[in-house]
């Protein structure tokens, strides 16, 4: 009997990630594993249960999807990585893209969809929701030298730093939180509003919130 794929579901709804095992329980050549409900979770959960691929929501709590993606394959680069969403902005797709996701699904799409997008992304090949794709054509068309955004430029610290900053977070409770000294922290928030060309905090914040970084 050939193996299954084994799956893990990321996702801060728990009705959502009930919805998607119950998907997903229907089809004789996948196995869901596990679930997790936010990112700091999914990322303990792949490293533990090393399935075969990890289907990881965006916007999820404590630790950002795109973030989680770029921390499992840096641990377990074999792990294949599919993003289901809501979001089908050309920017988010790079960004997930660029972290090592395998590939973009939306969460409107048909079930099926979902099931032939994890197969795809099992036998290493990349899939992108065809509703997304137009925007990423769209977008790579227009500024074909300059796909990256800035966000891409930052390291892990002054990304988890410029959310926290994004929340309202003063440098001084972020220090203590990251176990960081007051000039550390300082450090690494100007070099990221340097790399994303902000200066001040109420630009960091509509960043942020643009970048679905943070909730408005």
């Amino acid at each position: 009997m050939e193996k299954k794929i084994t799956v893990l579901v990321c996702d801060d709804h728990a009705l959502f990630r009930a919805g998607v095992r119950t998907i997903l329980s229907s089809q004789p050549d996948i196995e869901v594993v596990g679930e997790a409900g936010d990112g700091k979770e999914a990322v303990d959960q792949a490293l533990h249960l090393n399935p075969d691929v990890v289907l990881m929501d965006i916007s999820m709590p404590v630790l950002k999807g795109f973030d989680a993606v770029r921390r499992i394959k840096k641990a377990r680069p074999g792990i294949q990585i599919l993003i289901l969403t809501v979001y089908d902005d050309e920017d988010l797709v790079a960004r997930c893209l660029d972290a090592g996701a395998a590939g973009y699904v939306l969460k409107d799409d048909p079930p099926l969809q979902l099931v032939y997008a994890i197969q795809t992304v099992h036998r290493r090949q990349q899939y992108i929701s065809p509703q997304a794709l137009t925007g990423v054509v769209r977008q790579f068309i227009a500024q074909p030298t300059d796909f990256k955004g800035g966000y891409d430029l930052l390291s892990d610290r002054e990304r988890e730093i410029l959310v926290l900053l994004a929340e309202g977070q003063s440098l001084k409770d972020i220090a203590t939180s990251l176990n960081l000294s007051v000039k550390t922290v300082d450090a690494h928030k100007c070099n990221l509003m340097r790399k994303l060309d902000l200066h001040d905090r109420s630009e960091l914040i509509r960043y942020a919130i643009r970048k679905r970084l943070v909730e408005a």
